[in-house]
């Protein structure tokens, strides 16, 4: 006989919650920033356990809720590739002088004072064009890393302005996968649902562009011009240095601008670096082939670069550290971490813990501002407990669509909503898809560069005001609400 399944409760649904809260809480306070390396997914599985005894006690079995595991992580497998493949292009990228000619020009071009704002500009600018934030920051993004190094400026501030400019861009891109999700979840139109986003996302990026000016003309950097050029004058001596290195960007962005899909992008991309080193850098690979001048050596050479990463000898520690890395053995670590999230994630989500919680929520919604400002928070909470901003786009946008349309409020009211929150603070939890990547490639945990990202918490906190005030939110007509009710 099957066990009847009983509903959560508020308070069965909380505990989980607080449980993560405060081992990750205490994850942080004992490891630092060693906490994503390991004692972060203890905490993700130990919630994970405890979470599956409320479950039993509910009447779940193993086999539901082991389903559930699996349906929740096949969301996440596309990322999980994609970040594989990132691993290899930055390790094909740094061998073959595409990531070393983009700092040797970015240090000659890029004022100190300008080099934040410039950072956040130049990469929402590439992010709108192409749709993607982790494109941008795997390569525009590494490259502005190296530069700020060279200047002496602080890493943290540098990816608080990349990821800002790149999600700016991303959330603004129709090309964008997160961009088209949110309004598809909500039922509106794409243009419509992107100028709509123009009211919170506009004020947000001047905001974070001028913050980003008066950190950049009041930093200190401590490079003078001669160490820039013995900077430069280092790339030049260990890489052939020139335009043609950067013909694999290019061809990466014009097929990621043409929605060619992404994981066969990104590892064409990271192919075409290895065939240009091979071409431009045959020293460099004779090098580290041990002086063995045989193509088949070289190929190893190329081979070792895309699984395990590439170990450059400049004569400066600082620029070896920089130029040295890469591989998909590089992202195993964020792939554990995801893993654990999206595990964590989907226990909650099969047992209806999430959804418990999001009910327990709109009891409390009594006015529009407060019901937007719940979505915020719930969209910000999915991201914190499923690891995925495709999640936190669905999931409050599947449970709290129906409210919208009982209130009486256009769905652009919703589609923005989600996008305000779910895509931007993805990117501000160490363990979230976003978080990790974004740690993976720009070598700053969010825990350091989430204070500067203003873009990401500028956006959602501007949504507030808004939904308070009443400004730029929108009514359905009567009759359309009816329409929509009785559909």
């Amino acid at each position: 006989m099957t066990q009847q399944i009983k509903q959560p409760t508020l308070f069965q649904a909380l505990i989980p919650l607080v449980a993560l809260v405060i081992m990750l809480a205490s994850s942080v306070y004992f490891f630092g920033e060693d906490s994503s390396y390991g004692p972060n997914q203890i905490a993700l599985w130990i919630a994970a356990g405890i979470a599956c005894i409320i479950g039993f006690k509910n009447g779940f079995s193993w086999e539901q809720i082991e389903k559930g595991i699996q349906e929740g992580i096949s969301v996440a497998l596309g990322a999980m590739l994609i970040i594989l493949a990132v691993g290899s292009l930055i390790g094909t990228w740094l061998l073959s002088g595409t990531v070393p000619t983009l700092i040797y020009y970015g240090l000659e071009l890029l004022n100190p004072g300008l080099f934040y704002a410039a950072s956040c500009i130049i990469c929402g600018i590439i992010a709108l064009s192409i749709g993607s934030s982790w494109t941008t920051a795997a390569t525009i993004g590494v490259a502005l890393m190296g530069v700020a190094s060279g200047m002496g400026l602080d890493p943290a501030i540098a990816a608080g302005a990349i990821v800002s400019g790149s999600y700016f861009g991303d959330k603004m891109s129709p090309l964008s996968d997160t961009t088209n999700l949110a309004p598809a979840v909500s039922g509106t139109e794409l243009f419509a649902h992107i100028r709509y986003m123009g009211y919170t996302a506009g004020p947000a990026f001047i905001i974070s562009v001028t913050i980003f000016l008066f950190l950049g003309l009041n930093a200190d950097s401590s490079v003078s011009l001669e160490k820039l050029n013995q900077m430069q004058s280092l790339l030049d001596n260990t890489f052939n240095v020139g335009w043609a290195m950067l013909v694999p960007l290019g061809v990466l962005l014009f097929l990621a601008a043409t929605r060619k899909p992404a994981l066969p992008t990104v590892f064409f991309g990271a192919l075409l670096g290895g065939v240009w080193a091979l071409i431009f850098q045959p020293d460099m690979v004779q090098q580290m082939a041990g002086g063995n001048d045989t193509f088949l050596a070289h190929l190893k050479v190329i081979w070792l670069a895309m699984s395990d990463g590439t170990t450059v000898s400049t004569g400066s520690t600082n620029l070896d550290s920089l130029l040295s890395g890469g591989g998909m053995s590089s992202m195993l670590n964020t792939l554990w971490l995801i893993l654990s999230a999206m595990t964590f994630g989907a226990v909650m989500e099969k047992l209806g813990l999430l959804k418990r919680f999001i009910q327990g929520m709109l009891k409390s919604a009594k006015s529009v501002g407060s019901l937007i400002t719940g979505t915020l928070f719930t969209c910000f909470g999915a991201n914190v407990l499923t690891a995925d901003q495709y999640m936190a786009i669905v999931l409050p946008g599947r449970m709290f669509k129906e409210e919208y349309q009982r209130r009486g409020l256009d769905p652009r009211v919703l589609s923005r909503t989600l996008e305000d929150s779910g895509t931007l603070t993805s990117a501000l939890i160490p363990w979230n898809t976003c978080g990790a990547y974004m740690f993976s490639v720009l070598a700053v945990s969010p825990l350091d560069y989430g204070i500067y990202a203003f873009f990401n918490y500028l956006t959602p906190l501007i949504a507030i005001v808004l939904a308070y005030t009443g400004w730029t939110i929108l009514r359905r007509e009567p009759e359309m609400t009816e329409n929509t009710q009785t559909s």
